[in-house]
């Protein structure tokens, strides 16, 4: 089992308590500046999503390039040797654990992955899709979106298509951006109400939302275990609208003919894309009260009770994480196999001057087990009994350290001790 798959599936059982705690971070902030600009909220829960990406990416990363020296143990007895032989099981049996989280992991993902391509496919090629029966419509309402479009300081040419697939206007693309708009409002639509959305959708093209969009997907693929990564982008798109309403509120100076727009839209019951921006996003009755009749919002104090219920969990969790990463080592240490060695003969004339002493000596252990080298790290006083010792034990078998496990190359220290009987 090779190490990245093992820095891989701690990685994932710690962001469960890491997410937890991210989402409760968010929520309290967001419940903070719940009377705050809705710039702000989306600030801060795109800031949240993101460390949701870049915490675990780093925990790897540390993870794929740490060495832990306090791993590596003494085999200086047999006991020693026993204890070394048990956390090697158990690093096994972790490890494949790890390695079935992982392959779920996997799975999962890259189903995700392809629904994510097959409806970016889908956009694309809607978005490439001219039908001539709408031909003079679009040429019109083209014009109108370019019109508004400068009036906004948009420099980038959107594009304007008619579908016949869609029920709300969506916005896709970032260096050629599109509105695709639904032919039944081209057609059943007042064109000031029609042109509000317009404006909405136009607010998301000069924010550049439809990047910060694909990105939301990504992480949502990577991270779909995890109901926090849900409910943070849930958040962001529920405050994506909210800024869009108000940048297109602005630039019309009509927030009650956007209003109007959107009701239309509430009274259709519109599905809600994923892949695009779409002017039917979060809660429509809401967004409609607040362009009407902003009004404060006053502080749930019942939200705190799932918020101490998030804070339990997150401790609780953290402490199956940790307990399991102490008990995963990433390496075990060479072990020596005392039955493969002989006692190390005394040098002539040391028992009759009856030298005694410790020798710590270092070996390096090949992934073979065999020992390819030596040092002498603490002499025992005497050169003949360090090198006696040394050259005994270079003809010992060793059971090779592994890293996740598999066979390596190390050093392992020894001692001897030279005492008369």
């Amino acid at each position: 089992m090779n190490t990245f798959i093992i820095a891989l599936g701690l990685t994932l059982v710690h962001f469960l308590w890491q997410g937890v705690l991210l989402g409760g971070v968010t929520a309290v902030t967001l419940a903070l500046l719940r009377n705050q600009r809705a710039e702000y909220r989306y600030l801060v829960a795109c800031t949240a999503l993101l460390a949701c990406l870049c915490w675990p990416v780093l925990d790897l990363l540390q993870r794929l390039h740490s060495d832990d020296a306090a791993i590596r143990m003494q085999a200086a007895s047999f006991g020693l040797a026993t204890q070394a032989l048990t956390l090697h099981r158990l690093h096994l049996e972790l490890g494949n654990a790890l390695r079935s989280i992982v392959s779920l992991w996997a799975l999962c993902a890259v189903a995700l992955a392809l629904r994510m391509a097959a409806g970016l496919l889908w956009i694309e090629r809607a978005a490439r899709r001219n039908d001539p029966m709408h031909d003079r419509a679009r040429h019109y309402w083209q014009a109108k979106l370019s019109e508004l479009a400068a009036r906004f300081g948009i420099r980038r040419a959107v594009r304007l298509r008619i579908s016949d697939a869609l029920a709300s206007p969506v916005t896709a693309g970032w260096l050629r951006p599109v509105v695709l708009v639904p032919a039944s409002l081209v057609s059943g639509m007042p064109a000031d109400l029609l042109e509000a959305l317009l404006a909405h959708e136009l607010a998301h093209v000069q924010r550049h939302d439809y990047l910060v969009n694909l990105l939301q997907n990504v992480i949502e693929t990577l991270l779909f275990y995890h109901p926090a990564v849900w409910w943070i982008s849930n958040r962001i798109r529920v405050e994506r609208e909210l800024v869009a309403d108000d940048f297109a509120a602005r630039q019309l100076g009509e927030p009650r003919r956007l209003a109007l727009a959107l009701s239309e839209l509430e009274k259709r019951q519109f599905s809600t894309h994923q892949l695009a921006q779409a002017a039917n996003g979060g809660d429509l009755m809401e967004r409609i009260k607040r362009l009407c009749r902003p009004a404060p919002q006053a502080f749930n104090w019942k939200a705190a009770l799932p918020m101490m219920a998030l804070a339990v969990a997150c401790a609780s969790i953290y402490a199956e994480a940790t307990a399991a990463d102490k008990a995963m080592p990433q390496r075990t240490p060479a072990i020596i196999d005392f039955s493969s060695c002989a006692k190390p003969a005394w040098p002539e004339g040391a028992i009759a001057a009856e030298r005694t002493g410790t020798v710590t000596l270092d070996f390096l252990i090949s992934a073979k087990g065999e020992a390819s080298d030596s040092k002498v790290i603490k002499s025992s006083g005497h050169a003949d009994l360090d090198e006696a010792a040394r050259a005994g034990i270079m003809k010992c078998k060793f059971k090779p350290a592994t890293k996740a496990g598999v066979p390596v190359e190390t050093w392992q220290k020894l001692q001897y001790v030279w005492t008369l009987e």
